[in-house]
């Protein structure tokens, strides 16, 4: 009971919102890189919000499921097909035993999202499902899942309420510019007027060299107030360090725990998705904006979160109309008794 990958796409893992409370000790977060996409697939399915997913970059897998359950996908469209057939994304979907669910290469954005409404049967490692490549740590032993592997499912589960209301709108990640809202700091003070006006007014460029450490930019080149490095301090998913060579980097689920590159600033959370869905040569922008600025965000997509949860627990529009057939034709029986 559980999925069969037949092929595993460029970069496929099990990945959840990350190991907390280990970074003291040298273990890096890493978890999902876009965690809004990632929230709402379990949203869809009623699962826990820290369920785990997989997660998977530009090209995606070819899964065959071997029990009954259903599922959601979110994130890029990877144009999905189930026995041959498109499948809908950002909806919840019935999955018959038998059935081949394929994913081609990234239509829009670079990264995508499975739910299972019957749970990965996956360890736990110090909190959290996810996979941790560099520790070889989490997830399905340890590493990318590879062609051939098998991973169970931990419950049956192959009924929810208000199925058929179960369908969110598709988020396209087609555009090919993106401005980011970041938190100055904690080290800008480092950085020259010129250098600080250069980084947020100026177009930068993604590069091949992104992946789930981080993103390094291409754009002009950011001033510092002396050319020196500082002493290594903790490093936050979003944070902008920026080395010697003046191009900022941008760290993300799989960063190293310290670092010694001053941090212009930091991504806001909200806008983090934004950016892991960029492909190669898209543009960034850079906006700066308060810490409380960040937190009035941060809780607006909650209650975006929130208001979805709702949508997707009425009855829709068939679900009404075939109810009030029902009561009609009830009362129309009843008149005739």
């Amino acid at each position: 009971m559980g999925i069969r990958i037949i092929k595993a796409g460029m970069m496929t893992t099990v990945q959840d919102l990350g190991r907390t409370g280990y970074q003291s000790q040298g273990f890096p977060v890493a978890g999902v890189m876009d965690v809004r996409s990632f929230r709402i697939a379990n949203l869809l399915l009623d699962n826990p919000e820290n369920e785990a997913v997989l997660e998977f970059t530009l090209i995606g897998p070819t899964l065959e499921f071997t029990a009954d359950t259903l599922i959601a996908i979110t994130g890029g469209d990877f144009q999905p097909t189930i026995n041959g057939e498109p499948a809908p994304m950002y909806t919840a979907i019935y999955i018959n035993k038998g059935d081949v669910l394929k994913f081609s290469s990234a239509r829009t954005g670079s990264r995508g999202y499975v739910a299972f409404s019957s749970y990965l049967k996956i360890p736990v490692v110090m909190g959290s499902r996810c996979t941790n490549m560099k520790s070889s740590i989490g997830g399905f032993k340890g590493r990318k899942l590879q062609d051939g592997d098998y991973i169970e499912f931990r419950i049956k589960r192959r009924y929810l309420p208000f199925f058929l209301s179960r369908t969110l709108d598709l988020d396209e990640f087609d555009q090919e510019d993106a401005t980011l809202r970041v938190v100055m700091g904690p080290q800008d003070y480092l950085f020259s007027k010129q250098g600080i006006d250069t980084f947020l007014n100026s177009e930068y460029k993604v590069t091949s060299d992104f992946d789930r450490m981080g993103c390094r930019l291409e754009g002009p080149f950011i001033s510092r107030k002396e050319d020196k490095d500082m002493i290594s301090d903790g490093i936050a998913f979003g944070s902008i360090q920026v080395p010697a060579h003046g191009k900022p980097i941008i760290l993300l689920a799989d960063r190293q725990t310290t670092g010694g590159y001053p941090k212009i600033a930091t991504v806001a959370s909200v806008d983090i998705p934004k950016l892991v869905q960029r492909k190669t040569d898209h543009s960034i922008r850079f906006k700066a904006i308060s810490v409380q600025e960040a937190q009035r965000l941060y809780l607006a997509e909650m209650e975006e979160l929130n208001e979805m949860r709702k949508k997707i627990h009425k009855p829709c529009k068939e679900v009404l109309e075939c109810r009030q057939t029902a009561k009609r034709l009830r009362r129309l029986f009843e008149a005739q008794m």
